[in-house]
């Protein structure tokens, strides 16, 4: 009777390196996560059960002074990742299938070289040259579309509204989602494309048929990569938002809620005693929401991974 139990090569001393050394770099992240959620729960702890007695930042108790900055931030980013998304892969189409191969290559330079600009930059650029040139804008949104509430006045009279804030988080986010979104489509079948084309599908048409359907999981990942970079951005909101603390839909006005982020870094510097408590426990609050995004974003990737390679 022979055995049938397959043979097993034996590990050379770079597989085993290479392995070990994988398993630490695995587990250092965990450990890194870990030590830092320890650390945000043992800070914020004093914070949450804190009142304006115990804290002279905080108007009643920390979760009506967490909430509105809350809503900015998941507001802010909202806004951000839906302007960014659909330009993002309309790019991300371009450049691998319609742009001839020597300008694809140079427009995806372009866009690497712009993920790495830093973030001050935009903020300038924000202050600087968009609110002054949007601020016509929003005027003209006003009085003439104010009766929709999201246009509602009284208008800023600076541009420095959440919506400027906002484009400002979608210029940032949209190389690193195109540069996501354009290596996931060209990793598209090509029989898949091509048989699409054989059956006498336009090139939209195979894009839609096969480029699409199969780049999907990449395109919620860039999305969620793109929104977590939103959630957390620090300087260019702090620089381009003027912020009143304020909860509220209208995108122009003067009155506008302020980030997590942003708050920290405006208050950080004077912050003393159990303030600084409680600007660590907002951290631990976009910390749970950026871990939640995450979570389902990985649900939903896992939903489609059954229809796609692109996993």
């Amino acid at each position: 009777m022979t055995s049938t139990a397959p043979l097993k090569a034996k590990p050379r001393p770079g597989d085993r390196i290479f392995s070990r050394s994988a398993v630490f770099a695995g587990l250092l992240i965990l450990v890194t996560l870990a030590a830092v959620a320890i650390f945000l729960i043992v800070q914020s702890i004093p914070a949450l059960f804190a009142t304006s007695e115990d804290a002279s930042i905080l108007p009643t108790n920390f979760w009506d002074y967490v909430w509105p900055l809350l809503f900015g931030t998941v507001w802010a980013a909202l806004i951000a990742l839906l302007m960014a998304l659909p330009v993002s892969i309309g790019i991300a189409l371009f450049i691998s299938h319609y742009a001839p191969r020597r300008l694809a290559s140079v427009l995806g330079y372009v866009v690497d070289l712009l993920a790495a600009v830093p973030s001050v930059v935009f903020g300038l650029w924000g202050i600087g040259v968009l609110a002054p040139a949007v601020q016509p804008v929003y005027s003209w949104f006003v009085e003439h579309l104010g009766w929709f509430p999201l246009f509602a006045g009284p208008v800023s009279g600076t541009g420095r509204t959440i919506f400027t804030a906002a484009v400002v988080l979608a210029v940032m986010v949209l190389p690193i989602m195109t540069a996501i979104c354009r290596e996931v489509f060209l990793q598209t079948p090509v029989l898949h494309e091509e048989a699409a084309l054989a059956l006498g599908a336009t090139r939209w048409e195979m894009i839609r048929m096969a480029v699409l359907p199969f780049g999907r999981p990449g395109i919620v990942s860039a999305s969620v990569l793109g929104l977590g970079r939103a959630l957390g951005e620090t300087m260019a909101v702090a620089m381009v938002l003027s912020a009143t603390g304020a909860v509220t839909l209208q995108l122009f006005t003067s009155s506008n809620p302020s980030t997590i982020a942003a708050n920290i870094a405006l208050s950080f510097p004077e912050a003393y005693a159990l303030n600084v408590n409680v600007l660590i426990a907002t951290g631990l609050i976009l910390f749970v929401v950026t871990f939640a995004v995450n979570a389902v974003a990985r649900w939903i990737v896992n939903r489609r991974k059954d229809f796609s390679g692109a996993n």
